[in-house]
């Protein structure tokens, strides 16, 4: 675990959060956990998951006191972070439902929002207004208990996409929850937040993995990859992420993804339209464009 995050004590009242659980202690359920612990912001942490090993390996590093079941969870925490791939988040959330306690909020740190809310509300029906959708906008291609980082949110977007059925006492856990762990938090639209995720972080990670696959699976790739550089190191690094979690979020996020892969698709055939007529002018102002483009972002 990272120690980035600067300690901070309770305050007279304990602390924001007495009973946390975390569904799925990864680098992002595990990093949320460090963070509010680093932050003096939890008493106890609870950790639901599948993998017994995995969930053992995070009470010996301290990111949580004690693994239950996801029910265990519902009917004892204040605030439960579900940060499991979204595809199965109704699963999850149909388990939690007959022990959920009224004062229980539940949130996720899912990459997509529409889909998720949609699921939420076919687990949870009129309790939907305890479930805050959000996302973390943050993450590396490291996974595992071993991954968490008390250092990950730090000055990092979290994004919540708030419903109407959500209390005003519940966003505002939430939200401070996600402060202590020292993330700025915004408020999105659901659909405008999935259009927008497409475009600048689903859509990297879909480009690097195929690319990455079509080097893998040539035939003489293990020459191609002895001769990579950097460039190729940069490009590729978030490829190694969890296959499973992207498969979700790629399906999960179909619409949106299917109209910037036309987007990217369109300028690619520019591209190589220039290339193949030997058009140099064509093929610079492509590259100035993208050039300015990458220097003048967040430039100070």
């Amino acid at each position: 675990m990272n120690d980035a995050l600067p300690s901070s004590d309770q305050g007279a009242a304990g602390p924001l959060i007495p009973v946390l659980a975390v569904v799925g202690v990864g680098l992002i359920g595990g990093s949320f956990a460090a963070a509010l612990r680093q932050a003096g912001q939890v008493g106890r942490v609870l950790g639901v998951g599948r993998n017994a090993q995995s969930l053992a390996r995070a009470v010996e590093l301290g990111l949580i006191d004690e693994a239950v079941a996801a029910e265990d969870a519902a009917a004892r925490a204040d605030l439960v972070l579900l940060a499991t791939p979204v595809g199965g988040l109704k699963d999850v959330l149909s388990l939690m439902l007959p022990r959920l306690a009224e004062g229980t909020v539940l949130t996720d740190a899912g990459s997509t929002k529409a889909e998720v809310v949609e699921a939420a509300r076919a687990a949870l029906g009129d309790r939907i207004g305890q479930f805050v959708p959000g996302h973390p906008i943050a993450g590396a291609e490291r996974t595992g208990p071993e991954a968490a980082d008390a250092g990950l949110y730090r000055k990092r977007a979290v994004i919540l996409t708030p419903l109407p059925e959500n209390s005003a006492g519940s966003l505002d856990l939430v939200r401070r929850a996600w402060q202590a762990c020292g993330a700025d938090v915004f408020d999105m639209d659901a659909d405008a937040h999935d259009r927008v995720l497409a475009s600048v972080s689903h859509l990297p990670h879909l480009l690097s993995a195929v690319y990455m696959e079509q080097v893998a699976t040539a035939a003489d790739a293990h020459t191609r990859l002895d001769l990579a550089g950097s460039g190729f190191r940069d490009f590729t690094r978030i490829a190694a992420g969890s296959p499973e979690m992207w498969r979700d979020i790629f399906l999960s996020n179909r619409d949106a993804m299917l109209a910037e892969l036309a987007g990217v698709r369109g300028v690619l055939d520019r591209a190589e339209r220039a290339i193949a007529d030997g058009d140099g002018e064509a093929l610079l102002t492509l590259l100035d464009t993208a050039a300015r483009a990458r220097r003048n972002w967040r430039k100070e």
